[in-house]
């Protein structure tokens, strides 16, 4: 589901117009908030539809990735781990990884193990804790979606030249800091009424 619901965005004009009822719309911030969902949400589109022929949602294959990184050092290393935990994982370590509750994540793993693409064991250092473990046939899955992944990644990104992409990670990643800072800020103060 995408994230903006709007078909088509509303021209700067408009924005404008509107900033004089709003006086805190600020057409320009309006206008590149918006256009940064739409371009998500068909980035988005695009690999749902590739995750969607291989019976996946985006949501189990983010845990596979973590389980793959979490299990091979080469993966690791090219995921941007500074250290492979080398071995399974905790549910709750994929959650905190992931950014969902615990029980989104135990959904997740029940229809991953319930595909035989992951198991749950009982950790060997504390057997009342469950570990996660990709099996054969999750490593088997993965190196045959990942190299078609990987190029409607790079075909997604081609109308960029190597430094448009760089200045675009360079401005994503202030906004992502900015917007993490606001959303601390909003979650300490009361709400308003």
């Amino acid at each position: 589901m995408p994230h903006l619901l709007l078909k088509d965005l509303p021209r700067y004009e408009c924005l404008l117009e509107a900033s004089r009822e709003f006086p805190d719309l600020d057409p320009s911030a309006a206008e590149a908030f918006l256009h940064l969902l739409r371009t998500g949400d068909e980035a988005f589109g695009v690999t749902e539809s590739h995750l969607s022929s291989f019976h996946i949602s985006q949501g189990r294959f983010g845990v596979l990735m973590l389980l793959w990184r979490s299990c091979q050092p080469r993966a690791a290393k090219l995921l941007g781990a500074e250290v492979c935990d080398n071995g399974p994982r905790t549910p709750a370590e994929l959650a905190d990884a992931a950014g969902v509750t615990r029980a989104t994540m135990t959904g997740l793993i029940d229809t991953l193990e319930r595909d035989g693409y992951v198991l749950r064991e009982p950790d060997p250092s504390d057997r009342r804790m469950l570990s996660v473990k990709l099996t054969a046939k999750g490593e088997q899955f993965l190196q045959e979606f990942l190299p078609g992944h990987f190029r409607i990644v790079a075909a997604v990104m081609s109308t960029l030249s190597e430094a448009e992409r760089k200045t675009l990670v360079s401005l994503l990643v202030k906004i992502q800091q900015h917007a993490a800072v606001l959303r601390s800020e909003t979650a300490a103060s009361p709400a308003h009424a």
